[in-house]
């Protein structure tokens, strides 16, 4: 009877231990430990990333740190820290938490428009991935990849094209890059080369181009006319005379530093700069800005038509008045220097 009662009294003890051990997985590992309102929070761990700073990061999310740090040490994800970008939904447990940030980096659309610079290009993709500023204008500027891949320092711009692409957010710079150079070769593929071939131009040279078309008009259904006009005087081997590189030019000046010009003036005409299409014929040395897709093709498929001058269009505001002869082109442009006038626009 007495070792009966020793029995009972140690399958009791047992069963109280195995209660509270399966009380203490139940609540470490199955209990929800979120604590924000919204459907689901996103936390950015950072690559060489030490468990402390993920946990100041996931403390605000969740309802008890203690037994998610627990639990994270018994799966070992103290010593195995993933970079990347991860989903914390509203309710998770801590063994979902742990399973989110240990292997499911979700990747993120970054897009880039518009950028004039390496130097702009760069500070616009670091607000949007891991790498920074200074490692992206390294890396995109670096001179021997330029040249091992067929760019100037004048034309870099060329290679990044304007669009959103998905990215993993931990990217380096060199990796971004590397998809650039790839989406880059993509887009020119075997019938834009045939085009590029057919109008006389290499493909650097229609992004030139490209991008003073888009500086001229981001009116997509004037664009191909725009790049009309520029061919024709390509081919009879007139100057350019692009305001839009004259402002380029400009912008390269201390004196126009911080400053926006709204009107092109004789002085700028005299600026000495391989960029001034007034002073040199010919496309300039390398992009003035990143053309859109669209001033792009515009090139590619240019209207086909006798205009030689074109002029803003001061009745309809962001589009163009062209003319066959100069006695015409003076005729609108002086409409839109009356409507300069009228605006107070002197400079």
């Amino acid at each position: 009877m007495y070792f009966k009662k020793i029995a009972a009294a140690i399958v009791l003890s047992g069963l109280v231990g195995a209660g509270i051990f399966s009380y203490y997985i139940y609540s470490v590992m199955l209990v929800p430990n979120t604590n924000f309102n919204s459907k689901e929070a996103y936390i950015f761990v950072a690559t060489n990333a030490s468990f402390s700073e993920v946990k100041a990061d996931l403390e605000p999310l969740l309802k008890d740190i203690e037994s998610f740090e627990v639990l994270a040490k018994q799966k070992k994800y103290t010593n195995n820290i993933k970079a990347g970008r991860f989903l914390i939904s509203k309710g998770m447990t801590n063994n979902d938490i742990i399973n989110s940030i240990r292997s499911r980096n979700l990747p993120i659309k970054i897009a880039f428009n518009n950028q004039h610079s390496l130097v702009d290009l760069a500070t616009r993709i670091s607000s949007q991935i891991e790498a920074n500023n200074s490692d992206l204008l390294r890396v995109l500027s670096d001179s021997e990849f330029l040249e091992a891949n067929g760019f100037t320092e004048e034309n870099a711009l060329a290679m990044y094209l304007p669009n959103s692409y998905e990215f993993f957010w931990n990217t380096s710079a060199t990796t971004f890059r590397s998809r650039m150079l790839k989406e880059y070769n993509r887009f020119w593929n075997e019938e834009r080369l045939t085009k590029t071939k057919s109008i006389g131009l290499s493909p650097l040279q229609v992004m030139a181009l490209a991008a003073i078309v888009h500086e001229e008009s981001k009116q997509v259904s004037e664009q191909d006319r725009i790049a009309g006009v520029y061919m024709n005087r390509l081919k009879d081997g007139w100057p350019l005379q692009a305001d839009p590189t004259l402002k380029f030019a400009a912008y390269q000046l201390p004196l126009y530093s911080n400053t926006v010009i709204k009107r092109v003036l004789n002085k700028h005409k005299a600026i000495v700069s391989p960029y001034n299409t007034y002073m040199y014929k010919g496309l300039p040395p390398g992009l003035i800005a990143m053309p859109d897709l669209s001033a792009i093709d515009a090139v590619l498929n240019h209207e086909s038509h006798s205009y030689y001058y074109f002029a803003a269009n001061a009745e309809k505001p962001g589009f163009h008045r062209f003319s066959k002869t100069l006695s015409g082109h003076n005729k609108n442009a002086r409409a839109y220097q009356f409507y300069l006038n009228r605006k107070g626009i002197k400079k």
